[in-house]
């Protein structure tokens, strides 16, 4: 029988924000890239919640887009609502988070692959990998075409055997009742691959019609858009917003809960997959904190084409019967009509300690994963994934070095070390506690972190690079005018300090001495700044954190340092950590295990203690003289 046989340079399997992050960065540098997915229409699919972005989220999708990703561009463009979270806060956990028109969304990336150069799109199910000696060759599709490749990127979601489950329901289905990929696992193993078995679950969408909205609290967006993408004009994306709804649990709806949790798959042992500590069933939150008398749900459009509503924060798989008593107790959700009930999917996806931090497993040469896949859970932990797994496998095909971000660096290195260094029996979510650098890796100043880097790369423009070099330029200008600006302690100045409740001036001083003063900043100072240039607002922004949190930041800074030296003390990922006498058995069943690419990474190994690090220094250095 003959079959299809088709050569490409990059396989990506997978359609979903990973796999097209993926696909799109291997097809930009100019690499000939075919991208599968089970179905066309499900191209940049959001099965779950209707945004994107949010707490942390927010960071990881802007350092996407300074790198040269789409997923800023493409929300920025289809986008009904936005807000900026945490203002209340410090700069360093504000994040951006915006509602997406679900439907525009998927129909706009798709078309942008569509008419992407070097990107060809192929509706088929992988089945196999091809694997040889040790090195990728390429996959082989249900229908036995086989497509050869030099690297291949896995970004398969929650689509590998997904199973949809509520109350006695379950359907072998994807997200939405689409196909399953039921083949593709039982190669993984073969070629040794260990998988684990995760869950997730969504809750209910329901008829807009039927919700009394005067019960709940509008939640509205911002008054100025701050668009995600860098390269988007800020004017562009000022436009009137749809607003979402606030609304409550209550005593009846939590003892719904409990009646039937004998009921709930994921009590009764029919769900086998482990779900999302921080993402949570209405179930868990009920028996995990029983003291808590309510929790918040956000009532959220899925777009300007429906009437569809997401309740976000009551993800259940209870039964249908139940879920409809239940919803029907919140206020204003007492008419309810559910348009589809919600369900927990359990998906196969693999343990992350199997690769390296580009991403590549690091027992087939050329194969890389990427996205819900590697054990992480949400659209924007997904999307980075694809972006650096696809970035590597165009490394890899082009013979350059592998592109890794580090913790210092980006939200996005901490995810990746945190999914490759720790052991995770949980989907794992992006949170901004888990950056230890966090006050300088913030979301508003990702272009200057990163733009050079996508530069080198090769998937950020000339102009957008020029643009970064020079807002890096005017920053350091007006933070060195602003030193030296003298402001005088007379009247005009008295009165405004006692308007705004700040010390009287008993000398003269400085603008930049007055923005370091907590209830002053660089905007509040422009009525007595005569001299003040006229800066774009972004530029204005970091004038303002660079000064006031100057002290900070130092710190900061030097914590980095003392960080990049254990970085940079490389070690061979072939060692055998038992030649290493005086190490604890632990530290070396660990690091034979995860083969940690620097004594920075060995650190953070659980089961590996500062002693351990403290022997394996030593050990460096006596064989370094030894050369």
């Amino acid at each position: 029988m003959t079959y299809l046989e088709e050569k490409y340079d990059i396989v990506v399997v997978g359609a979903g924000h990973a796999g097209c992050e993926a696909a799109l960065a291997c097809a930009r540098l100019g690499l000939e890239t075919i991208i599968f997915t089970v179905s066309i229409e499900s191209i940049a699919l959001m099965p779950c919640n209707p945004n994107i972005g949010g707490s942390s989220k927010g960071h990881l999708v802007r350092e996407l887009d300074a790198l040269g990703g789409e997923m800023g561009k493409n929300i920025d463009k289809t986008f009904i609502q936005s807000k900026m979270l945490n203002e209340s806060k410090g700069p360093a956990v504000h994040s951006l988070r915006a509602q997406a028109d679900k439907q525009s969304y998927s129909q706009e990336m798709r078309r942008t692959l569509e008419n992407t150069e070097h990107l060809t799109i192929r509706q088929a199910e992988v089945s196999e990998i091809v694997v040889d000696n040790g090195k990728i060759q390429g996959v082989k599709t249900v229908s036995g075409a086989c497509y050869y490749a030099r690297a291949v990127v896995l970004a398969t979601g929650t689509y590998l055997r997904a199973r949809c489950i509520y109350g006695d329901v379950s359907n072998h289905t994807g997200p939405n009742g689409l196909q399953a990929a039921n083949h593709l696992t039982d190669s993984l193993i073969a070629n040794g691959i260990e998988m684990f078995r995760f869950k997730t679950g969504t809750p209910a969408r329901v008829d807009k019609r039927s919700i009394d909205f005067s019960k709940m609290e509008e939640q509205f967006g911002d008054d100025r858009v701050v668009p995600f993408s860098f390269s988007t004009d800020p004017d562009s994306v000022q436009k009137e917003q749809v607003s979402c709804w606030l609304t409550y649990t209550n005593s009846d709806t939590h003892q719904i809960i409990r009646e039937n949790l004998e009921r709930s798959p994921l009590f009764s042992g029919v769900i086998e997959g482990t779900g999302p500590r921080y993402c949570p069933s209405i179930e868990d939150k009920v028996v995990k904190f029983p003291d808590k008398v309510r929790h918040q749900v956000f009532i959220e459009p899925e777009g300007l084409y429906t009437n569809e509503m997401y309740l976000s924060g009551m993800s259940s798989s209870l039964p249908e019967d139940v879920q409809y008593r239940m919803y029907r107790t919140v206020a204003g959700l007492e008419n309810v009509k559910i348009v589809r009930n919600a369900y927990a999917i359990e998906y196969d996806c693999i343990n992350s300690r199997q690769l390296l931090p580009s991403l590549e497993f690091k027992a087939i040469e050329g194969l890389f994963s990427g996205g819900q896949f590697n054990g992480s859970s949400g659209y924007e932990e997904a999307a980075v994934q694809g972006f650096m797994a696809g970035v590597n496998a165009a490394m890899k095909v082009m013979g350059r070095k592998a592109f890794v971000l580090d913790r210092s660096q980006a939200y996005i290195g901490v995810l990746i070390d945190d999914l490759v260094t720790k052991e995770n029996h949980e989907p794992y979510r992006m949170m901004t506690s888990r950056a230890e650098y966090r006050l300088l890796l913030r979301q508003d100043n990702a272009d200057i972190r990163l733009r050079e880097v996508g530069y080198e790369i090769g998937l950020v423009s000339e102009e957008d690079y020029q643009h970064v070099l020079w807002k890096e330029r005017a920053i350091e200008d007006e933070i060195r005018r602003l030193e030296k600006a003298p402001v005088g302690a007379n009247a005009r100045t008295q009165e405004f300090l006692e308007k705004h409740g700040s010390t009287l001036l008993k000398t003269g001083a400085s603008l930049a001495e007055l923005i370091r003063r907590p209830e002053l900043d660089y905007f509040l100072l422009e009525e007595l700044d005569a001299d003040r240039p006229d800066l774009p607002e972004d530029v204005m922004e970091q004038v303002n954190i660079h000064i006031k949190y100057e002290g900070y930041l130092k710190r900061q800074k030097q914590q980095v340092t003392q960080f990049k030296k254990l970085e940079s003390k490389k070690l061979d990922v072939d060692f055998d950590y038992s030649a290493v006498k005086s190490l604890r058995r632990e530290a070396v069943q660990k690091l034979n295990l995860y083969k940690p690419v620097s004594i920075g990474q060995a650190s953070r190994i659980s089961g590996v203690s500062p002693a351990d690090i403290s022997v394996l220094l030593v050990y460096l250095e006596q064989k370094n003289r030894g050369r």
